[in-house]
C-alpha cells in the first residue's frame, strides 16, 4: 500500500510540476543548486566577459551609462539630520571641502566621482571594494581621512585557508564563529595589471579589518558571498547578436561591391603578359570597389544570390529587448531607437526603471557605501578637531545621521509632472519637502536661496512674484477692426 502511494504521488508530481520534470526538453545542465559555488566558479571569467562587450558593444556600453548616470549622476549628497542649523551647516561646509580630495589616488572628481565608479565596476564585474583610509594631520586634509577604489581582482576569490583559529576565510572573506565579516584578504596591486611592480613578497595578500573594507554588490540569496555581473544573463545574448549582425554586414558589402572583370581571351597576348603576373607565385586578385580584375583564359566569374534577410529589423530588435529587460534598462536606453515612442510608452518605461533605481540607490549604494563613508567622515573629523562637537560621546548618532539626495529624474513632460506635483502638495498628498527631496534638493538649502532672491530683488527695485500678483491688469488694447466700428 505504501508503495503504491509512493507511486502515485510521484506521478501526480512529476504531471503537475513541469519545472521538475525531465526528459530531452531539459536535457544539460538547466539548474543551480549554489549561486555560491557557481558564481566562484565562474564569476571571474563573466566579469571579464562582460567588461570586454562594455568597451566593445555599442549597446551595452549604453546600458551600463544609463544605469551609473540614473543611480548616481552628478553624485548622491548628504544632508545632516542634526537639529541643530548652526552644526548642519558647519557639517555641510566641511563635507564640500573634504569631498573634492577624498580620492587616495589623488584624481580630481572626489567622493562623487568614486560612487560612479564603484556603480559601474559592481554593474559589469559584479562587485566592487572600497578601502577607507586614514590619513596623518601634516598631509594637509580637511579631515584625515580618504577613499581607496579596490579593484575585484585584489580580494581573491581563491583564499579559503583559515589563517585565524575559528574564523573561516571564505573566497577572502573572513568570517567569525557567528558568521559576521570580520576582514578581507587584500592584495596591494591587481594582479592582473602588467604595469605593477612583480615583487614576490608583496603579493601575499594582507588582512584588512571589515570596518576599514566596504563591499558593494548587489544580493541576489542570503548569505551571497561575492557579487555577480549584471550582464552574465545576457552575455551569451549578445555575443550571438554580435556574430549575427556582423554576418549580415559582411553579406551587404559583397552585395554592394561594384567591379569589372577583364577576360583574356588570347593566352600568347604580349600585352596581357606585360601585366600578368608570375605564374604560381601570382597573388590571388581580390574584390574590392571599383576593381578591374583580370581574368585568366577560361576563367569566369559567378556570384551567388544571398537572399535578403528581411527578418534582420525584427529579430534585432526582438534581442535588443531581451538585452534591455536582462540588464534592467529600457529598449530605448540600450538602442537608442525612438521610433515608435510617445508620451505613454516613454513614461511607463521610465516609471519602472526609476522603481528599479531607487531600490538600487536605497537598498543598495547607500547602505553599503555612502552611509559607511560619511559616518567615518564624521568621526574623524571629530576627533581631529576639524569640528566642534562636545557631545558627540554622550550621544554621537545626531551627528553620524545623514539623509542622502540621489540626482533628480529628468521629467518627460515638464509642464504635466509640475502641475500633478503642485496638486500633490496642495491636496496634502505629500509634503513641499518631499517633492524638493524627490529633486535632488535640500529644501532648507531651497528655502534660503528663495529668500536670497528676493532681498537681492527689493534691495535693486525689481518686481517679485508678489508684485506681480497684486499689480492690476490691464485691458487689453482694441483691435484696429473694434476701433474703427
Amino acid at each position: 500500500m505504501l508503495s503504491g502511494l509512493r507511486h502515485s504521488l510521484g506521478a501526480l508530481l512529476t504531471r503537475s510540476l513541469d519545472a521538475a520534470g525531465a526528459g530531452k526538453r531539459w536535457a544539460g545542465k538547466s539548474r543551480m543548486v549554489n549561486l555560491n559555488a557557481e558564481m566562484l566558479a565562474g564569476a571571474s571569467i563573466a566579469a571579464q566577459r562582460a567588461a570586454y562587450f562594455a568597451r566593445n558593444n555599442p549597446n551595452v556600453a549604453a546600458a551600463v551609462n544609463a544605469l551609473v548616470s540614473n543611480a548616481v549622476g552628478t553624485g548622491i549628497k548628504p544632508r545632516s539630520k542634526h537639529p541643530d542649523p548652526a552644526v548642519r551647516d558647519a557639517l555641510h561646509a566641511l563635507w564640500e571641502r573634504w569631498e573634492r580630495v577624498a580620492d587616495a589616488s589623488g584624481r580630481a572628481g572626489g567622493f562623487y566621482a568614486q560612487q560612479a565608479l564603484a556603480v559601474r565596476a559592481m554593474i559589469e564585474g559584479g562587485e566592487a571594494f572600497i578601502r577607507l583610509r586614514a590619513r596623518l594631520p601634516e598631509d594637509g586634509l580637511p579631515v584625515p581621512f580618504q577613499v581607496e577604489m579596490i579593484s575585484r581582482d585584489q580580494v581573491p576569490a581563491t583564499q579559503w585557508q583559515e589563517i585565524r583559529p575559528g574564523n573561516p576565510v571564505r573566497a577572502g572573506i573572513e568570517f567569525d564563529a557567528l558568521g559576521r565579516r570580520v576582514a578581507y584578504w587584500v592584495l596591494p596591486f591587481n594582479p592582473n595589471d602588467p604595469t605593477m611592480p612583480v615583487l614576490a613578497p608583496t603579493w601575499e595578500p594582507k588582512r584588512v579589518p571589515a570596518e576599514d573594507m566596504l563591499h558593494l554588490f548587489r544580493e541576489l540569496v542570503e548569505n551571497q558571498l561575492r557579487g555577480l555581473s549584471w550582464l552574465a544573463p545576457v552575455l551569451l545574448r549578445v555575443k550571438e547578436l554580435d556574430a549575427y549582425e556582423d554576418a549580415a554586414l559582411v553579406r551587404a558589402k559583397v552585395a554592394a561591391m561594384l567591379a569589372g572583370f577583364i577576360v583574356n581571351k588570347d593566352a600568347d597576348n604580349p600585352a596581357w603578359k606585360s601585366q600578368g603576373s608570375a605564374g604560381a607565385n601570382a597573388e590571388t586578385p581580390t574584390l574590392e570597389p571599383g576593381a578591374l580584375v583580370p581574368l585568366n583564359p577560361g576563367e569566369s566569374v559567378e556570384f551567388t544570390n544571398p537572399p535578403d534577410d528581411k527578418n534582420y529589423d525584427a529579430f534585432t530588435r526582438n534581442h535588443m529587448r531581451a538585452i534591455a529587460v536582462g540588464v534592467g534598462a529600457t529598449y530605448f536606453q540600450v538602442s537608442g531607437d525612438l521610433k515608435d515612442a510617445n508620451y505613454s510608452s516613454l513614461r511607463g518605461g521610465l516609471v519602472e526603471f526609476r522603481r528599479s533605481v531607487e531600490q538600487l540607490q536605497h537598498l543598495t549604494i547607500i547602505p553599503q557605501l555612502c552611509d559607511p563613508v560619511w559616518r567615518r567622515f564624521v568621526t574623524l573629523a571629530v576627533l581631529s578637531g576639524a569640528i566642534d562637537a562636545p557631545d558627540f560621546f554622550r550621544d554621537p548618532e545626531p551627528y553620524l545621521s545623514a539623509e542622502w539626495l540621489p540626482p533628480a529624474f529628468d521629467w518627460v513632460d515638464p509642464l504635466k509632472d509640475v502641475r500633478a506635483e503642485v496638486e500633490a502638495i496642495e491636496a496634502k498628498l505629500k509634503s513641499r519637502a518631499q517633492s524638493v527631496a524627490e529633486r535632488g534638493y535640500d529644501v532648507e538649502t531651497l528655502d534660503a536661496q528663495i529668500a536670497a532672491d528676493v532681498r537681492r530683488e527689493q534691495r535693486l527695485g525689481l518686481p517679485t512674484a508678489a508684485t506681480k500678483a497684486a499689480a492690476p491688469t490691464q485691458p487689453d488694447e482694441p483691435t484696429e477692426t473694434a476701433a474703427n466700428g
